[in-house]
């Protein structure tokens, strides 16, 4: 389900675009509004999949962009659904509510007839695909390797829906806001479409580097030291990297597990989660190209509210942006921070490379507590466990889903104003 910063920003994008709309009731009025929104919300998605930097402070991050282009993806399914089944019951929705002349489709003559009906017969193969490939991606049983290939066939798709919906549109439309609208999303989504197909997302933000070292600190877990020299523009505690190691795999977000120091190393702890993670330790060698797109994200730990009580969860790999946040405090520690409590989730303390360097860290940064829970030992990290001692809290969690929804449920009270900042690391 979208978060509700997500679900917000679906329903002002839902209210825009009706507030251009003329409202009526006839099989027309149902047909091209639900046309309308399909392909609005499709050219929002195309958008979106450009990954905007202007647009990563407002939705809170590149993982809240991604989660907004799934679920708009997902309403203009759904909207592209309803115009197809609203256009297979036209004759009896035009016996139930009338029709409407003046929103019949555009009538051409001699290339633009011939356009015209191309893009009309573009439009159901378009939505069989496009649904097709919305699935797959929300069930997940198809491989990232092969589905990032699949994906790409989307900007295709969407072209040929945009003709589909501006040949088709009613001509009354090109005189009124509702086609205005329209047209401007189509430009900015088909402009998207071609920056897609030409490789050209991100490429602004990528910078190549190489491998400097690669060392296995446990059974699932493998460091990754890269020197990107002085390319890398810095990047800020906390935040992430579109990392690519191989061309064919792709682009995978790992977080940055040390401060920028400004030498261009950077490192990131990558744990073994699926058939191309563990791999890694095989495959991977010093000397090795990598390029890194980013940095991205807005997990900043140091924009907590003042006087806010300060409490850190970290559950497995999560535990990477806040070792780079306490490698940046201490690279300043002349710079004062509110105290921290910081619990930390693992599974085997004793073999857990983590812990140590956990140890080592807050040992020399006073201002942090540190509460470590080993589950194979029986230990459970619970709200009540957090020690509530202030009516307002910012929580930091990094971790499993199932930890985050647990924890979130036990700090529900009407007392206390908590924040709870995660990032999502779903981007399919």
């Amino acid at each position: 389900m979208p978060t509700l910063r997500t679900s917000v920003v679906l329903f002002l994008l839902l209210a825009v675009q009706l507030s251009f709309w003329t409202p009526g009731l006839s099989y027309e009025q149902f047909l091209t509004l639900s046309g309308y929104l399909a392909i609005n919300f499709m050219s929002i998605t195309m958008l979106l999949a450009t990954r905007p930097g202007w647009l990563e402070s407002p939705l809170g991050g590149l993982d809240r962009m991604y989660q907004l282009h799934k679920w708009t993806g997902i309403m203009a399914v759904g909207f592209a659904l309803a115009h197809w089944l609203i256009e297979m019951a036209d004759d009896a929705l035009e016996a139930l509510f009338g029709s409407d002349r003046s929103l019949k489709e555009a009538h051409f003559s001699g290339l633009l007839d011939s356009l015209q009906d191309g893009a009309e017969d573009l439009g159901e193969p378009g939505l069989y695909l496009l649904v097709f490939l919305v699935v797959i991606t929300l069930i997940r049983w198809v491989p990232y390797g092969y589905w990032r290939y699949l994906h790409r066939v989307m900007p295709l798709i969407y072209l040929a829906l945009a003709a589909h919906a501006l040949l088709l549109a009613p001509l009354l439309w090109w005189q009124q806001p509702t086609g205005w609208l329209m047209a401007l999303l189509i430009v900015g989504g088909s402009t998207a479409s071609l920056q897609s197909l030409t490789g050209k997302i991100g490429r602004s933000h990528r910078y190549k580097g190489l491998v400097q070292a690669v060392k296995q600190t446990s059974a699932n877990i493998t460091e990754v030291v890269c020197d990107m020299g002085k390319r890398w523009p810095g990047h800020r505690a906390g935040q992430f990297a579109l990392v690519t190691f191989d061309r064919v795999e792709g682009a995978h977000p790992f977080s940055l597990s040390c401060a920028d120091n400004a030498t261009g190393q950077l490192s990131f702890q990558i744990k073994a989660l699926g058939d191309y993670t563990r791999k890694i330790p095989q495959q991977l060698h010093s000397g090795q190209a990598v390029t890194l797109e980013g940095p991205y994200g807005r997990f900043d730990l140091d924009s907590g509210r003042k006087s806010a009580q300060q409490i850190w969860v970290a559950g497995g790999i999560g535990i990477t942006p806040f070792l780079a946040v306490l490698d940046n405090r201490l690279i300043n520690k002349e710079k004062r921070h509110p105290a921290v409590t910081l619990h930390y989730c693992t599974a085997g303390a004793v073999n857990d490379p983590m812990v140590t360097r956990l140890k080592q860290l807050t040992e020399q940064l006073p201002s942090i507590s540190l509460h470590i829970y080993d589950s194979l030992q029986g230990q459970r990290l619970t709200a009540n466990q957090l020690q509530i001692l202030s009516s307002k809290v910012d929580v930091w969690f990094c971790g499993p889903q199932g930890l985050a929804k647990a924890l979130r449920s036990g700090l529900k009270q009407p007392s206390v104003s908590v924040r709870f900042h995660q990032e999502i690391f779903e981007f399919r």
